[in-house]
């Protein structure tokens, strides 16, 4: 395979620019390698009884053997959100198979998990962006107790995965195997919801239609189908070598399901130190496993969220991704998936016409993937273009289809839905941002039209129920920043701009907020940077100015001449009502600490940045 030289020039590129932190990442991990022995022995003999204590009395026989690996469980479970009430069966399937594999396991700790879903357009959305990082925290405080020589991380939505995952890279020297959930079956069309959703925004239909058409849409266990942040985190986990193969879209309660989670922990117990193939996170989160996750991101269509929490993930590695890294690649990588809200298909669909397998291979043999690294299943990426079958009641692997079962939903590299990625950085003078242009139509792409200014999302939804918006105009909503007000997600706002659009009117959104992985037939700049809090230009605009959006040419502008522009004094508001309710007071140091949507929006000061980039 002979890698395409964009590909080549931005990871060299990355590796460059990471020299410095990556080393000084590695050192800590080498470190912390207790070369072959086992974790607990390191502890006093009154350490492990503490951590014996509760234990069944054939576990704290097998936990006193200084040879035994002990996996860790770290869950994300609760049952009130669908995508993660299938774990709780998880850790007694671990459990049991790690003892038939010379190994035991514990249940290390629980980790927060919210769902945008269920607070999108409320108060409560205001703490998810930040939940990332406490999720990552309460990994590192499972890890802890130096008890463990690898580990299962369970998780899937949003904020979860990255949470975990940054959380294991600050354990580096630990071997980490992701298990996913899997999606929920399908249910009625994601466009018949859409429409729903945009009848009652106009009035049409009433709440209890609005009720129906969800639950038929979000009706059991399991991820929600579309193909938003939750399930980009599942394509990321698989393509960055942290998943079995082919287990990201396997539904749940299912034998091939139950028989994947038997099967990590198999795999956690050989890539211990002490079962053969020693695997540290470490070295599979390297440089060219991030490009990897950007490029599958791109190919896919993904959630514009992981503009920001794959740059979050590669820091804690100690590696420096910028916006320009996605949008160089997103110039040669082709969009291979249609799926919803870039196409009618839902995750099902892409899983059954050849899934994850079938996208590896195909972007391997373009040269648009590095084979060259380390996995959860050995050397090479190339282990993971197979999916995953039922052999004998046991989870086996097989190389995925040679041709697509779906070609409206899944398409070789070289008869493309689309030459470029999904995803595309825009800039100018109101600052830089990102654009999911996958499912925005090219008539929508370009819009210049004047602006209309508001300070929060439900003055724009007042604003469409008084029928001011009957107009061509660009949305520009500030001050929704990391900084602001914890830069909640905008999804509200997608079925009215969707109604205007549909209307014959030129409609786009500018904001330095985010929106919905699920997102998209509206043009949206999103994550502009700088914020209007931290005196980003977004807050200098003014009502009436004509805005250009330009998804083709890269292009975020306001038409005014440009002494004007520099005189103008960005707008300052009060957010003390922002600062109260719903837990935002126990979140005010995260906001002060935030950092830029393109340097992850991190609350937390991670000392390999603290001197910035190098």
């Amino acid at each position: 395979m002979t890698l395409h030289p964009v590909l080549k020039a931005v990871t060299d590129r990355i590796v460059e620019r990471s020299r410095a932190t990556r080393t000084v990442y590695m050192d800590h991990v080498r470190a912390a390698m207790r070369q072959g022995k086992v974790e607990r022995t390191q502890l006093s003999c009154t350490n492990q009884a503490h951590a014996f204590a509760a234990m069944p009395a054939g576990i704290k026989i097998h936990l006193q053997d200084s040879v035994r690996p002990n996996l860790a469980i770290v869950s994300a479970y609760n049952d009130m959100l669908s995508a993660h009430q299938p774990l709780e069966a998880f850790p007694a399937l671990i459990k049991e198979e790690a003892l038939k594999a010379g190994a035991t396991a514990q249940f290390a700790g629980g980790v927060p998990a919210m769902c945008d879903g269920v607070t999108q357009g409320f108060d409560g959305m205001e703490l998810s962006l930040f939940s990332r990082d406490v999720i990552a925290m309460s990994t590192a405080i499972a890890l802890s107790h130096q008890m463990f020589d690898a580990a299962l991380y369970l998780g899937v939505c949003d904020k979860i995965v990255p949470g975990l995952v940054i959380g294991a890279l600050s354990f580096g020297h630990l071997p980490a195997v992701f298990v996913p959930a899997g999606p929920m079956t399908t249910g009625i069309a994601n466009d018949e919801k859409a429409k729903v959703r945009q009848l009652f925004a106009e009035g049409k239909v009433g709440r209890d239609a609005l009720l129906a058409s969800e639950m038929a849409s979000y009706h059991g266990p399991g991820t929600c189908t579309f193909y938003g942040t939750a399930n980009s985190n599942q394509m990321l986990m698989e393509i960055m070598g942290l998943h079995l193969p082919g287990a990201a879209f396997v539904n749940p309660n299912t034998p091939l399901r139950e028989a994947l989670t038997r099967k990590a922990a198999r795999v956690a117990t050989e890539i211990s130190a002490q079962g053969g193939r020693y695997t540290p996170i470490a070295e599979v989160i390297d440089e060219k496993a991030i490009v990897n996750g950007i490029v599958g991101l791109l190919a896919t269509g993904g959630s514009t969220n992981h503009t920001m929490h794959l740059v979050a993930m590669a820091r804690a590695a100690g590696i420096s991704i910028n916006w320009d890294d996605f949008d160089q690649l997103s110039g040669v990588v082709p969009l291979i998936v249609r799926a919803y809200p870039n196409g009618k298909a839902d995750v099902n669909h892409f899983h059954a016409a050849g899934g994850m397998g079938f996208v590896i291979r195909e972007l391997l043999d373009a040269g648009l993937l590095h084979d060259d690294v380390t996995t959860i299943m050995g050397k090479g990426l190339r282990a993971h273009s197979q999916e995953a079958w039922l052999n004998d009641g046991e989870a086996a692997f097989r190389p995925a289809p040679q041709t697509s079962g779906d070609d409206s939903v899944l398409r070789p590299a070289a008869n493309p839905f689309s030459a470029d990625g999904g995803l595309k950085v825009l800039a100018g003078n109101i600052g830089r941002a990102v654009i999911k242009v996958s499912a925005v139509k090219p008539e929508h792409r370009v819009v210049e039209a004047p602006a209309v200014v508001f300070n929060d999302q439900n003055e724009l939804l007042a604003a469409f129920k008084r029928g001011e918006l009957e107009k061509d105009f660009v949305a520009v909503i500030r001050f929704q920043g990391p900084r602001a007000n914890g830069m909640p997600e905008l999804h509200k706002l997608t079925p009215p701009l969707g109604v205007l659009q549909e209307r014959g009117f030129k409609v786009a959104l500018v904001t330095d907020g985010r929106m919905s992985g699920a997102s998209g037939k509206v043009p949206a700049a999103i994550h502009v940077s700088p914020e209007a809090l931290l005196g980003g230009d977004i807050g200098k605009v003014q009502d009436g100015d004509l805005v250009r959006l330009d998804a083709d040419k890269g292009e975020l502008a306001v038409l005014v001449p440009a002494a004007e522009w520099a005189a103008r004094q960005p707008a300052q508001i009060d957010l003390a009502h922002k600062q109260f309710g719903t837990g935002r007071d126990l979140f005010a140091g995260m906001r002060q600490l935030a950092t830029a949507a393109e340097e992850g929006a991190m609350s937390f000061s991670h000392p390999l940045w603290q001197q910035g980039d190098r």
